[in-house]
């Protein structure tokens, strides 16, 4: 299920269109080949035709076939295999395509047309009807027709986003997904939930069912309870197993909602003094289950990113050294353990400043950042708005952002970062029509 891409009900603006100009090239690397035409996108084996919708990148398609989940010594892979270890008895799927259909990616989790999750600010989309999958979930439907009763999925996953130490556009996914026996779930549940908890892990969850996080109309509070509380207590044993080791760690259950879930929650732990999320979960809607022809099925799911633990179990403080093939950093780490990341050199950062008047109110941040990260690549470490002022005369808007330019493993100069950022500038003035300051 798509249990990390949380819903909030907020506003959010419609996505400017992208005027990226198309040439024919080739691109190749060791581990990937695609080549982008006027008219399609040829990657993985499969030609795609190119159209309005058309949004994925280059620097996006050279990510593709990294697999870094199957790297045994890459702290991704590490996690995937410790999560594997603990749900013993689920088959695992870990290497489906991330090329997906909008079909698989929204409309088989009962995604509504009008969501913002499904906005091309937010996906990168090969046409309108083929994307870059942004959640494992666009494969929970195979995977409940495969006849397991239990299963797991992992892969990376895609989705443009802000530029900071956190967030990065392809990042990785484990969908975790269980049913029972409408009719002898509690008697199942009951016979399965054994653990030992961790004293240095506190849990906390006042979550309760509600108008707000309801049961569904077609299940009876009694089937709903048992199967939230092998949820709650499988997840739980989890974090206490992956955690074993580390201090004092502080893990909360909150409500949520999710269009597939009800009903849903998200798992928080404390990170550096601020909560941070790192899975949504919850019994899945029955229209799904039906779908698949389980009928008198019940279940739950849960879906978490691996980055985000892997962060905080090796102590990784920026989310790009995850693609470093820097052998400072792969060296560090052995399967079947956890120890934490020893920091080599830091190098100085170069920081520059762009501002721009917008030629109408209208801007989506996400697009600006991807353009950055096409241009830059992973030299930059961060973009921040630090104005965004509206001229009292015109009413025209002006914005400036300040982008953080550091290399993970040299020294850059000023030359090199000022021919890049004469680059950045000139990018944007041509695809978002802005005009510079």
């Amino acid at each position: 299920m798509l249990l990390l891409r949380t819903v909030r009900a907020v506003h959010r603006p419609l996505p400017m269109p992208c005027r990226l100009s198309v040439v024919s090239r080739f691109y190749s690397s060791p581990a990937n080949a695609y080549e982008i035409t006027e008219t399609e996108t040829r990657v993985n084996g499969q030609s795609i035709p190119r159209d309005a919708q058309t949004n994925v990148s280059p620097t996006v398609l050279s990510r593709m076939n990294r697999n870094l989940h199957l790297q045994p010594q890459h702290p991704i892979s590490i996690i995937r295999q410790l999560i594997e270890s603990h749900f013993t008895g689920f088959k695992t799927f870990n290497d489906l395509s991330p090329i997906v259909s909008t079909r698989q990616n929204f409309d088989d989790l009962l995604i509504p047309l009008d969501h913002p999750s499904r906005s091309r600010s937010d996906n990168y989309y090969f046409n309108e009807s083929t994307l870059l999958r942004a959640h494992t979930s666009a494969h929970q439907h195979d995977g409940m027709r495969s006849g397991h009763e239990r299963f797991l999925i992992t892969g990376d996953v895609y989705r443009r986003d802000e530029i900071d130490a956190s967030h990065y556009p392809v990042f990785h996914q484990m969908e975790g997904f269980a049913y029972f026996d409408q009719a002898t779930v509690a008697k199942q549940v009951k016979e399965e939930m054994t653990h030992k908890d961790a004293p240095n892990v506190r849990v906390v969850d006042d979550t309760t069912f509600s108008d707000e996080n309801p049961v569904q109309q077609c299940h009876t509070q009694d089937m709903v309870e048992p199967v939230a509380a092998h949820l709650k207590h499988s997840l739980n044993a989890m974090l206490r197993k992956l955690f074993a080791d580390e201090p004092d760690l502080e893990v909360r259950w909150i409500q949520a909602y999710f269009p597939f879930t009800s009903p849903s929650y998200e798992v928080e732990i404390k990170y550096k003094g601020e909560w941070l999320e790192v899975l949504g979960c919850g019994v899945v809607r029955q229209e799904l289950l039906n779908q698949a022809g389980l009928h008198d099925k019940i279940g739950w799911a849960f879906g978490l990113g691996l980055e985000r633990l892997a962060m905080v179990l090796f102590g990784i403080p920026d989310i790009r050294l995850f693609w470093s093939q820097d052998e400072r950093f792969l060296s560090q780490f052995t399967p079947g353990h956890i120890q934490k990341f020893k920091a080599f050199s830091k190098y100085p950062p170069c920081i520059k400043d762009i501002s721009f008047w917008l030629p109408e109110n209208k801007w989506q941040e996400n697009n600006f950042c991807e353009v950055v990260r096409d241009v830059a690549g992973d030299i930059v470490e961060n973009v921040k708005l630090i104005d965004d002022f509206v001229h009292p005369k015109t009413q025209k808007r002006s914005l400036c952002y300040r982008i953080l330019y550091r290399s993970m493993d040299r020294n850059v100069t000023h030359e090199e970062i000022n021919a890049i950022q004469d680059r950045v500038r000139d990018v944007v003035e041509k695809e978002f029509a802005v005009t510079l300051r």
